[in-house]
């Protein structure tokens, strides 16, 4: 009960758009968060929706926390929690993050893939920030 977010989102939304057969899909996450009084809006393209999430994300917080910009997710892995629930399960996102001197594993849980990488994510960079906080002391 004594953490404190580093900052406070306000909202996400995530595109994916596939053009013609032979086109890749293209991702794209616009996030809106506050960070003490100061509202970020950014967007992200990404190769998928996780990372085209991530990329906001960074956007959005590396003006108020450089560090960010040394987190590299290494892993991100999904697990099906009850496959007879089919495509309406309870789904695990795994994902495992380093900023080349410590490794660090985080989970996010929930029946939406995007959310629960998102809670993952979040999970990341907050134990980052907390981390460097820490340091900081």
């Amino acid at each position: 009960n004594k953490h404190k977010p580093f900052f406070e989102l306000e909202g996400f939304r995530v595109i994916v758009e596939k053009r013609g057969r032979e086109q890749p899909c293209v991702s794209e996450a616009t996030i809106k968060v506050k960070v003490g009084n100061e509202t970020e809006l950014t967007a992200g393209e990404g190769d998928g929706p996780v990372d085209a999430l991530n990329a906001a994300l960074r956007a959005a917080l590396t003006r108020f926390y450089p560090e960010i910009a040394q987190i590299v997710l290494t892993d991100y892995r999904v697990r099906i929690l009850d496959p007879k629930q089919a495509t309406r399960a309870m789904t695990r996102v795994l994902i495992e993050s380093s900023d080349g001197k410590k490794q660090w594993g985080t989970v996010g849980v929930s029946e939406n893939i995007i959310e629960a990488s998102w809670q993952a994510l979040l999970d990341s960079v907050e134990h980052k920030l907390y981390e460097a906080a820490s340091e900081n002391k």
